[in-house]
């Protein structure tokens, strides 16, 4: 037995399995490394995590002040706008107190001349009453078609912050042009004593804000911010003139619908943060955007860090496992040698040494060298035992209820004396109960099942008045190979009761059985053309045996779908596609494997059909 054992189950050197000490080795040294790889990522992990929560901090606190420097600077343009009106406009008449109105004007300017382009008052006509610093407005300048204009007006209740633009309205001497934001708002005017309306315009010098931007806009890792307005028309941007040219593009109008946050986005293929805030009195947003590269790039020298030091702490722990593999593989590869020896056809003595766990393990492997042939014997004979069982159980299952309904018809065939077709129920019902006994037998001929399933179709047929037709259209070379006997009956009987024979009256039901060979597959499907079923009844059907059958044997799809697949294996069985109202197809996927006496008897044992003996034709011209 040893020798036989040494003859089959040596392995060429390349498949050798690796040494006990070697096996140790690598398994601890690749737990190691696993934890350190799972200790390095988390660290990197983490400190990326706080990296980016320091990053977006950070970032959140520059907005915050340069939000607060920006809403100062506003402030202070609508309180310009506020004395304007309140303690100049309102409290003078423009028929007499111009100079007042004049005065009051200059003095304002005067005081806010570094952050102030000019102050302007027009008629409700867009024609010009009053402006500081004193200048010749162009000739025409259109005023009622500016945009800041027409907002004041078309929103008489709000103040109203045009994004930057170039001053046209003033003849300058200088031949300067400078680029401002304007304030404007409805006011009211009185002339002679009679009030009308009006539109205040201020003028702010945008290098004041501009400037700020710049403040913040000064790192290289290709972080930045820019400012825009409610509707997401730029007012700063550190790339204006290449979005302006189209050279660059910007996601402002995305942005600007964002509330006050922190979000993630991904524009032209780049991920990014972006941190959004809101400039109180004017709707612009303050927006800040952080490259995915920015976070990769504070990142770098941690990442370094911790690649060193997981490379080091990996070197000492290879080192570590490998005197402690040596330790406790020395007793186990004595173990090894010895039992080497026993296959061998030698009768040495088991080691038995070392820790406790081996000796008793050398004392377990000498007793049960002696037992396991005979177990394995026994095992495999249980298995085939236990299949045939299993088969003999199912194939039990089959109701007679059939057999009393048909006994019944022919009852009253033969009390309504029409002889003919009870003669004809009873030769169809022996040729059925002929082949559904096959002196024992499970595996039959395919011809015998078809026979039997037209002998059951034959006497449904005359039981349902031939309400359905039946086509049977398998091809005569598929005869003589290997089935399971009575697995078409089941699938016919469930094909009738819940397919055709809840059709109308007027509907011709049809039942076809098919069969086809696909290489070394044969496929016998079933299909009618009756009410079908959803997708979820179709998967409860070999799913779900404890389902209630209301009409029929009982067998079942769960049934036939268990013998298949006990006999021949879990890649065959039964297969069902249905539609509502369009019928059903039941296949039935077997191997090809010739019927003879020598295949049926290792079949029914539980054995496999060696390859030659499934296609012996084959293997002849081969």
């Amino acid at each position: 037995m040893n020798n036989i054992k040494n003859k089959y189950f040596r392995l060429p050197d390349q498949f050798k399995p690796r040494g006990i000490q070697s096996t140790l080795m690598i398994a601890f040294s690749v737990v190691s490394i696993f934890i350190m790889l799972i200790l390095g990522i988390v660290l990197y992990i983490r400190f990326s995590n706080l990296s980016r929560q320091e990053t977006v901090q950070s970032t959140q606190k520059l907005m915050e002040q340069t939000e607060e420097n920006l809403e100062n600077y506003l402030l202070s343009m609508r309180q310009i706008s506020d004395t304007a009106y309140y303690n100049v406009i309102k409290e003078n008449d423009f028929s007499n107190q111009d100079k007042e109105i004049q005065k009051g004007m200059n003095l304002l300017y005067e005081a806010n001349r570094d952050n102030l382009r000019s102050i302007a008052i027009y008629n409700d006509h867009g024609s010009l009453i009053a402006a500081e610093p004193v200048a010749a407005q162009k000739e025409d300048p259109n005023v009622t078609r500016q945009p800041w204009y027409q907002q004041a007006v078309n929103k008489m209740e709000n103040l109203h912050f045009s994004t930057p633009h170039i001053q046209n309205l003033f003849d300058d001497a200088s031949l300067r042009y400078y680029w401002v934001i304007s304030l404007s708002r409805v006011v009211e005017l009185t002339d002679h004593g009679v009030s009308q309306s009006g539109v205040l315009l201020v003028d702010m010098d945008f290098s004041s804000i501009s400037r700020m931007m710049k403040q913040i806009n000064t790192l290289n890792n290709g972080q930045y911010y820019y400012l825009c307005d409610g509707d997401g028309q730029i007012i700063y941007h550190p790339q204006q003139i290449q979005i302006s040219n189209g050279i660059y593009h910007e996601n402002n109008r995305a942005a600007a619908k964002n509330k006050e946050g922190v979000y993630d986005e991904t524009f032209e293929g780049e991920q990014r943060k972006v941190v959004v805030n809101t400039i109180s009195y004017t709707g612009w947003k303050l927006i800040g955007v952080i490259p995915h590269s920015t976070f990769i790039h504070r990142m770098l020298n941690i990442r370094y860090f911790i690649v060193m030091l997981t490379i080091l702490m990996v070197m000492m722990l290879v080192a570590i496992n490998r005197v402690i593999s040596v330790r406790i593989s020395r007793p186990i590869l004595k173990l090894n040698n010895s039992v080497m020896e026993y296959e061998a056809g030698e009768k040495p003595k088991i080691y038995i040494g070392g820790s406790l766990e081996i000796r008793h393990l050398g004392d377990s492997i000498q007793n049960s060298y002696e037992q396991i042939d005979t177990l394995m014997k026994e095992i495999v004979m249980e298995q085939t035992e236990r299949r045939k069982s299993e088969l003999a159980v199912l194939q039990s299952q089959i109701n007679p209820h059939f057999l009393y309904n048909t006994l019944e018809s022919i009852t009253w065939m033969i009390e309504g004396e029409r002889n003919d077709e009870a003669v004809f129920m009873i030769s169809q019902l022996a040729r059925l109960f002929r082949i559904s006994l096959s002196k024992g037998r499970t595996v039959i001929s395919i011809k015998d099942e078809l026979q039997h399933a037209q002998s059951y179709m034959n006497i449904q047929k005359i039981r349902y008045k031939n309400s359905f037709s039946t086509v049977f259209d398998v091809d005569p070379s598929l005869h003589s190979y290997c089935t399971v006997k009575l697995i078409l009956q089941p699938i016919l009987e469930n094909a009738i009761n819940y397919g055709v024979s809840s059709m109308d009256i007027d509907d011709c039901g049809e039942i076809r059985v098919t069969g086809k060979q696909e290489d070394e597959t044969i496929i016998l499907s079933v299909t009618d053309n009756g009410i079908g079923m959803s997708e979820e009844e179709v998967k409860l059907l070999l799913t779900d045996s404890s389902r209630i059958h209301k009409h029929g044997s009982g067998v079942g799809l769960v049934n036939v779908n268990n013998r298949l697949q006990i006999l021949f294996g879990k890649e065959y069985g039964l297969t069902i596609e249905s539609e509502p109202d369009e019928g059903t197809t039941v296949s039935i996927r077997i191997p090809a494997i010739p019927y003879t006496e020598e295949n049926r008897k290792m079949l029914e044992k539980g054995h496999l059909i060696p390859q030659e003996k499934k296609h012996p034709i084959s293997q002849e011209k081969a």
